[in-house]
Parts: C-alpha cells; sequence; structure tokens
C-alpha cells in the first residue's frame, strides 16, 4: 500500500490509541471544543500527528463529533463519571498530559482500556470538568 493513500487506511482499524481516542472523544463534557483542545485531549493517547488526524476523522465518520471551523461538537452525553469511571492508584507516575511527577495518579476507565495516568488537574481538564 502506497503512503500516498488516504490516512485512514494506513492506521490499522484495531489500534489501540484510535479506539482509546474515540472513546474519549465520546466522553467529553462540553457543548463545543475548539479544535486545538480537542487535540490537547487526543495528545494523552497520541503525539503521532497521523493517529490524532484519524481519531478525528473517524469520530466524525462515526457520528462521535461534528466538525465546522475549526470546532468541533460532540454529540454523545455520556460525560466521566468520577465515582464510576475514574480509578485511582497509588504509586510513582508521570502525569499524561503535563509529565508531573505523581504519587496517585487517576485513570479513566474506558471500554478501550486505561488512559492516564493524570494528576488531580489534568484529570479535571481532560474530562472537560475544567478549561
Amino acid at each position: 500500500m502506497s503512503n500516498e493513500g488516504d490516512p485512514l487506511e494506513d492506521i490499522e482499524i484495531d489500534d489501540d490509541r484510535v479506539e482509546r481516542g474515540l472513546a474519549l472523544l465520546a466522553r467529553l463534557e462540553h457543548e463545543q471544543l475548539p479544535l486545538p483542545d480537542a487535540v490537547d485531549r487526543i495528545e494523552t493517547v497520541t503525539s503521532d500527528p497521523t493517529v490524532t488526524r484519524t481519531i478525528l476523522d473517524r469520530a466524525e465518520l462515526h457520528g462521535i463529533i461534528a466538525r465546522e471551523d475549526g470546532v468541533i461538537r460532540p454529540k454523545s452525553r455520556q460525560y466521566v463519571r468520577f465515582d464510576r469511571d475514574v480509578i485511582t492508584k497509588e504509586g510513582d507516575f508521570s502525569c499524561r498530559r503535563c509529565g508531573s511527577g505523581l504519587k496517585t495518579g487517576y485513570f479513566i476507565d474506558l471500554e478501550a482500556g486505561e488512559l492516564g495516568p493524570f494528576g488531580s488537574s489534568c484529570i479535571r481538564k481532560v474530562t472537560g470538568r475544567d478549561d
């Protein structure tokens, strides 16, 4: 297969980064979100721009988000519930979003797999509780 093809075809369908990215976008707590803020959240899953683009394209294709003029609008109202969907673990971690050292890590339990660890402020940012 040529590298000049559709980027959706270049990423394996069962790539767990894509599945976790889709699951994360499906649970965003926003009416709308600027594209750079959505990419900031996706970067907790992957820093690969091709995978990020694939996540956004597939999310739109599967009706998880709508994209227009640099803004995404999540279509789902399945938010992350802290009492059920966030797992706390003690240990030595680095925050997946900001890189800070952590003794307590917060992980989002998505159907596609765990996402984290995050610190207490970053978990709120990633889930959309704080902007």
